[in-house]
């Protein structure tokens, strides 16, 4: 019998697994994804798609949809009393919870709008999210410079042919489907306990920056265009969607491996995707799947964040070919 996500959480709260607190926080941010889900089918119809004319604090042109996400977002979950803070990658500092409203005992990061380059062409992009518990004191942009490792729960939101809510609270991976009649987000059966396959015929990485990357890629990448003939002994297929909830998503559902190495380009990057709103929180969901996330070196959920914005190397999915291609890095 399928449940919805009201259901499924009050199940977990009844449990034991996650507190009053955490409960009303991840049904905020459900409903504040359906708002962004209206925003984003509607697309030209609402007058959401092309550049805001702004740059968000990593030098990066934001869409209007950027900007428009992330004001619902805030808008969905500063009021629900389960929050001392939150931090996004479309704003230059955290917030704190406005003194109006009551102050929770946890902390929200999250990219709004996942897959920006894919707006315009109608291709999937996506919200995520990740829940740690807040420090006592001011909240200032240190009190979120945890490591993965601590997090509560995370999930994202693809929106795409399905809008599907996927989310673990440390106890396994679950998919929820938007029923756009009704309004609420459907557990089934096939999507509980979601489970990564160990082995792998299948990878994502942006070929165009092959001659970019550090000798440790190129010589894995090498190998699996090398097919059954080559040292892998099999053949592999390639993708490539540009949103990262997608990418991660296909990972959960059939298994393979998603690649975001640092390049050459920029020395003083370590990596593309931003450490606390995308790495950690997919990390958590893939382990939780029985996956492996690394960042060429150590797993992304040990690493000690620096600073809010920090970008990180990516190397997640199916436990096999991420250990082999962390392993060149050695």
């Amino acid at each position: 019998m399928a449940i919805n996500l009201q259901q499924f959480l009050a199940k977990q709260l009844s449990d034991g697994v996650i507190d009053q607190q955490l409960c009303d926080l991840l049904n905020a941010v459900a409903d504040l994804s359906k708002e962004i889900n209206d925003k984003v089918t509607h697309g030209a119809l609402a007058g959401v798609l092309g550049f805001a004319g702004t740059d968000n604090v990593q030098g990066e042109h934001q869409k209007k949809l950027d900007v428009i996400t992330n004001e619902i977002f805030v808008e969905g979950v500063e009021w629900t009393g389960a929050l001392a803070g939150m931090a996004s990658e479309e704003m230059d500092h955290c917030l704190p919870t406005p003194a109006a409203y009551k102050r929770g005992k946890y902390l929200i990061m999250f990219d709004p709008l996942d897959g920006s380059s894919n707006i315009d062409i109608n291709a999937p992009i996506g919200t995520i999210f990740s829940i740690t518990k807040a420090p006592e004191g001011k909240i200032a942009d240190e009190s979120f410079l945890t490591p993965g490792r601590k997090q509560i729960a995370a999930g994202y939101v693809m929106y795409s042919p399905q809008t599907i809510l996927t989310l673990t609270v440390g106890n396994g991976v679950f998919m929820f489907t938007l029923n756009l009649g009704t309004g609420e987000y459907i557990l089934k059966t096939t999507k509980e306990n979601i489970r990564i396959p160990v082995q792998t015929q299948e990878f994502a990485i942006n070929m165009s920056n092959m001659r970019h990357w550090e000798a440790p890629v190129q010589k894995y990448v090498q190998e699996l265009l090398a097919g059954d003939t080559g040292p892998l002994g099999k053949n592999f297929n390639m993708r490539w969607v540009a949103a990262m909830v997608a990418e991660v998503h296909r990972v959960l559902c059939r298994g393979g491996i998603f690649m975001y190495p640092r390049d050459n380009r920029d020395p003083s990057k370590p990596g593309k995707l931003r450490l606390m709103y995308e790495a950690n929180p997919m990390s958590f969901l893939i382990e939780q799947a029985g996956g492996k996330a690394t960042n060429g070196y150590q797993n992304i959920l040990d690493l000690q964040p620096e600073k809010l914005h920090q970008r990180v190397a990516v190397f997640l999915g199916s436990a096999e070919e991420v250990e082999r291609v962390t392993s060149y890095h050695e």
